[in-house]
């Protein structure tokens, strides 16, 4: 096999796995957009269930999460200005620390929207058998466990279909062949 030959192989096993990737992403995002979305079980969420929503949101570490959305505002508008005039580096950090303290506040504010999404989507008492699930020893191997599953997960399907892209390749050789072209 030449150089070439083998930049072109290369080339086309790329884009056979990429095609692959998008095309499972795509067919599980048109599985979900085609599935009918539920009703919403608690359209004006109560206290305490946007409490129970809060509470199973911390436990899942989505505090952190959303707690670097205010940050990131802060740091992307500072981030536009620079640009245009990087003498002013020092002061836009200034503000940024500035605003950085001033909206504090805001993370709360990010927090109680999330929530309020759970508790519209959940009921109460759903809300808390999910906080009790997260508790148990299972739950807890759940919050610790899940996000290497799922990188495990996508790293063992991503290995498959580059083996798979090679199968198909060398499979489209051989019927060429066989048609008397050499590809």
């Amino acid at each position: 096999m030449t150089v070439r030959t083998m930049a072109a192989h290369l080339s086309l096993r790329s884009l056979l796995v990429a095609t692959a990737i998008t095309f499972a992403s795509g067919a599980f995002t048109v599985a979900v957009a085609q599935t009918p979305a539920p009703a919403l079980s608690n359209p004006e969420p109560s206290a305490a269930s946007i409490a129970s929503a809060k509470e199973l949101i911390a436990m899942k570490g989505g505090v952190q999460m959303f707690d670097g959305m205010v940050m990131g505002v802060i740091e992307s508008a500072k981030n536009a200005f620079l640009p245009s005039n990087p003498n002013l580096a020092k002061p836009l950090g200034e503000v940024t620390a500035q605003l950085r303290a001033e909206y504090e506040p805001k993370k709360a504010e990010v927090q109680e929207q999330v929530a309020r999404a759970y508790a519209k989507h959940f009921t109460e008492a759903e809300l808390k058998d999910l906080v009790a699930f997260y508790k148990t020893p299972l739950g807890k191997k759940v919050l610790t466990e899940e996000v290497a599953a799922v990188e495990d997960g996508f790293k063992r399907a991503q290995d498959w279909s580059i083996e798979f892209s090679d199968q198909v390749l060398a499979r489209f050789r051989t019927e060429m062949k066989k048609k008397g072209f050499d590809i």
